[in-house]
């Protein structure tokens, strides 16, 4: 996996081509940049299309001279007909051959791009804006609504540039008789007037089954990753009710949008075969006059299915562009939400020189460490604040446990450091630099966090781990799960390092999760390391263990702890205690059992979980080795 990640990352550097950022201008127009370097692939279409309609235009006008000339008047040969058809007919496939090509080299080529620049700028979104999108949403946007503008692309131009063969088609018929003509382009203007008519409808119409189909996704991501919750509670049949409820809105989403369509496409596609009937009737009067020869009533005729063909991809063109309209405008709403977590044009490296994995002397690039947060306010949202004027000073080296009631801040410390949200007054600084003027990228490999919660991915044991540092050495991600009290667990699993965990890693115990997530914490060496309530899940007599590993591991680095366990508080140096987002005292755990009677009583509340009778030494309370 990480190997492939490296070669993909190497392939795709940046986005071929994003959006254009204003949204004023058309959809076509702000599809552009990501279009333009397939520019000449496109070129390679259009060309193509327009040499096959020419051929084709061309037939009906040399089977006119066959018919008259070589077999009616016989005063030619049938024979350079038949070479020119013939020559026609491979002209026609090859250039429809590399029409065809081309344009479907220019949908994937785009569609690849708009993925990469959609998750391109997804990974740029700051923490705030998951907070308020819904997963399913976003899923939605970026598979369905980019496939149906590549269809688009993929067909489109085709249907447009059918167009112009019946401008071709109307000027020979034009030289065979104008009066029959006149008489065949009557239903022109009317079917012209019903397709741009039809255009308005069928945007709403079309946005809409968009949003019901993404709201089935979001139902299906909710009910996938929910799965056990759902079952806990019996909610399956209350699920599936939820589901049909939405699966009926969409239904009757589609039904409108159908609906829109059935009024308006019938008559597009069958109004022009009237005039087929006019040739007909009109053009076997003038044969019977002798104004019009044979030859010329059957290339009349060809012309005039030629002439419906346009008119038949106009009601699917409509449709087809009205849709990928809808789907554009989807996608661009992505792409218009604002990054809030931006890095500022003279942003510093915090580690100055030092590498990813650390010096061999543990020092990175003179990074000492030092944490400093000043007068700091934040809420989530339109929230009131979380931290009111939060202000503190961890020295290099040095483990601080936060401690306090549930929302007094603890997490949201956790969260900030990293940047994942920006404070709204107030600063946080590392080694007297203002997080918001570093870099992301040497703040993140400066700041390293394990939560309660960790996130695994599908994917091997190794990669999970190694995904802080996808050039880790074996031996490394080995002295990695080895100070996270790992290595037991996973060479006891039938793959060792290389058994692949199911999606979120639930095929392993809550306390496994947390020793894998703290093993990757580890691996990513970072200066300043955050455990936000990491062995939550963990037996204490394992939990032991891994702060005898983490003494040893972080030895020189600074470690915050969010503490809700009497063991985890004995880790720091120091312990602060937060009450409604603000520093309420700090001391060792002893000075404030003395002093303090808040942080005694939240202690009183603290207990220690521990292996219930009948489960084994290292096994959580609710059976799951952990």
């Amino acid at each position: 996996m990480t190997a492939l990640a490296t070669s993909e990352l190497a392939r795709f550097p940046e986005p071929q081509g994003r959006p254009h950022p204003d949204a004023s201008k058309g959809w076509l127009r702000r599809l552009w940049p990501v279009v333009r370097p397939t520019r000449y692939l496109l070129l390679v279409a259009i060309v193509g299309t327009m040499i096959g309609m020419a051929a084709r235009t061309i037939v009906p006008a040399v089977l006119m001279l066959a018919i008259d000339n070589a077999l009616d008047e016989q005063t030619d040969s049938i024979a350079p007909y038949a070479w020119a058809l013939a020559a026609l007919t491979v002209v026609t496939a090859v250039s429809g051959f590399a029409a065809r090509r081309a344009m479907f080299r220019v949908g994937f080529r785009v569609e690849t791009a708009m993925r990469h620049a959609v998750f391109d700028h997804l990974s740029r979104m700051s923490a705030d804006f998951y907070d308020r999108s819904e997963t399913g949403q976003l899923l939605a946007r970026a598979n369905g609504d980019i496939r149906a503008v590549q269809m688009f692309l993929n067909f489109g131009p085709f249907m447009t540039l059918s167009l112009i063969s019946l401008l071709f088609a109307l000027a020979l018929m034009l030289s065979v008789s104008i009066p029959l003509t006149l008489v065949t382009i009557i239903p022109i203007p009317i079917v012209a007037f019903i397709g741009l008519r039809s255009r308005h409808p069928q945007l709403p119409a079309w946005w809409l089954v968009m949003a019901r189909q993404a709201d089935v996704a979001t139902l299906v991501e909710e009910n996938i990753a929910g799965v056990r919750v759902v079952r806990n509670f019996g909610g399956e049949q209350h699920e599936v009710a939820r589901m049909a409820g939405v699966a009926d809105q969409l239904r009757w989403a589609m039904v409108k949008g159908a609906d829109v369509s059935a009024r308006y496409i019938p008559a597009l596609e069958h109004l022009p075969r009237l005039s087929l009937a006019v040739v007909l009737l009109y053009g076997g009067l003038l044969v019977e006059d002798g104004t019009l020869g044979i030859g010329a009533l059957v290339a009349f005729s060809s012309y005039v299915v030629m002439v419906q063909v346009p008119f038949r991809f106009i009601g699917h063109l409509v449709q087809m562009a009205q849709r990928a309209k809808a789907s554009a405008m989807r996608v661009y709403e992505v792409f218009d939400e604002p990054e809030t977590i931006v890095e500022r044009p003279d942003a510093v490296d915090l580690l100055a020189g030092g590498s990813r994995s650390g010096d061999a002397d543990g020092e990175r690039g003179g990074l000492r460490g030092a944490v400093a947060f000043r007068d700091v306010r934040f809420g989530y949202g339109g929230d009131a604040d979380v931290l009111r004027g939060f202000t503190l000073d961890i020295a290099p080296g040095e483990t601080v446990a936060l401690v306090g009631e549930t929302a007094s801040g603890k997490s949201t410390v956790a969260r900030l450091l990293p940047r994942f949200y920006d404070v709204r007054s107030g600063a946080i600084e590392i080694d007297g630099v203002d997080i918001r003027d570093a870099t992301l990228e040497s703040l993140r490999n400066t700041v390293g966090v394990a939560l309660d919660d960790p996130f695994l991915f599908s994917m091997s044991i190794r990669d999970n781990i190694a995904f802080a540092d996808p050039t880790a050495s074996d031996e490394r991600v080995r002295a990695a799960a080895q100070a996270a009290q790992a290595i037991e667990f996973i060479e006891d699993l039938d793959d060792g390092f290389d058994e692949v965990v199911g999606e979120r890693g639930y095929t392993l115990s809550g306390g496994q999760r947390q020793r894998i997530s703290l093993a990757r914490a580890l691996l990513h060496d970072p200066q300043v390391l955050v455990l936000d309530d990491a062995t939550s899940a963990i037996d204490v007599r394992v939990e032991e263990k891994i702060h005898a590993g983490l003494r040893e591991a972080t030895a020189d680095r600074t470690v915050i702890v969010i503490a809700h366990r009497l063991s985890t508080i004995a880790l720091a140096d120091r312990v602060v205690f937060l009450d409604a987002g603000v520093v309420a005292a700090t001391g060792t755990h002893e000075e404030l059992m003395r002093s303090e009677p808040r942080y005694q009583e939240l202690l009183e509340h603290l207990e220690e979980p521990g292996p219930e009778p009948g489960h084994e030494p290292g096994e959580t309370p609710d059976g799951e080795v952990g």
